[in-house]
């Protein structure tokens, strides 16, 4: 019986072992309320939404400002250097350790709303033809999401989020506001408010979204004259 036990049990990968304990170490760091809020919503914006992201980030935080500063010691110690160079050197591994995390995840954040910015254009225009053709917004939204799914995944994931709020009953306008909240992408939430106010008023929302779609594209093409203007200067210098 045994024996049947022992074969019954499958093989942890190393990985998944590393990733449980920097969650408990992660349990250990004392957090305030207030920086808990701010780190959410980076790692939120980052793309991190998984229950435990929180935690493995602080147990992260905390085993790589513990681990680096003994790897830097170990490193430096046979070195001919002053100690105070040592010493220097030391804290830099401390601070290094302690807030690349959150380097990182500001790195990731950072890049994640350069793509929803990028495919946010083509999933305007495509609304557009939904909405004009006949579908209500929920459904514009929907096919939106899935014709845009290869070419621009990251701002089809938040429409998918969309549809899954209001499939779990929350109203339109409170569901577009967390769309504008979870990304942080201010041309995003121009497009939030223009719905918000479409729908609250009751204006068409196929003649908001056009107009919203012209405006959008008269300033992408302000602000490629703006750099343009700009290459002259940089290029003298």
């Amino acid at each position: 019986g045994a024996v049947a036990i022992e074969h019954n049990e499958q093989p942890v990968h190393p990985s998944l072992v590393f990733r449980d304990m920097i969650r408990k170490l992660g349990n250990i760091v004392p957090v305030s309320p207030k920086d808990v809020t701010v780190m959410q919503r980076r790692l939120i914006r980052a793309g991190f939404r998984g229950p435990n992201a929180l935690k493995i980030l602080y147990g992260a935080k905390l085993s790589l400002g513990v681990l680096l500063p003994l790897i830097t010691t170990l490193l430096i110690l046979p070195a001919q250097a002053d100690s105070s160079t040592k010493m220097l050197s030391v804290l830099a591994a401390v601070v290094v350790g302690f807030f690349g995390p959150n380097q990182y995840v500001k790195m990731v954040g950072r890049k994640r709303q350069k793509q929803v910015r990028r495919g946010l254009a083509n999933a305007l225009d495509l609304l557009v033809v939904c909405v004009e053709s006949g579908l209500g917004l929920d459904q514009a939204i929907v096919q939106v999401a899935k014709e845009l799914e290869h070419a621009h995944p990251e701002i089809c994931q938040e429409f998918s989020l969309v549809n899954l709020e209001l499939k779990a009953g929350k109203r339109r306008a409170e569901a577009l506001r967390n769309l504008a909240e979870r990304t942080g992408v201010d041309d995003l939430k121009k497009l939030v408010a223009v719905l918000i106010q479409a729908d609250r008023f009751g204006t068409g929302v196929a003649q908001s979204l056009r107009a919203h779609s012209d405006y959008m594209r008269v300033q992408a093409r302000q602000t490629a004259e703006e750099k343009a203007a700009k290459l002259g200067v940089k290029l003298v210098f």
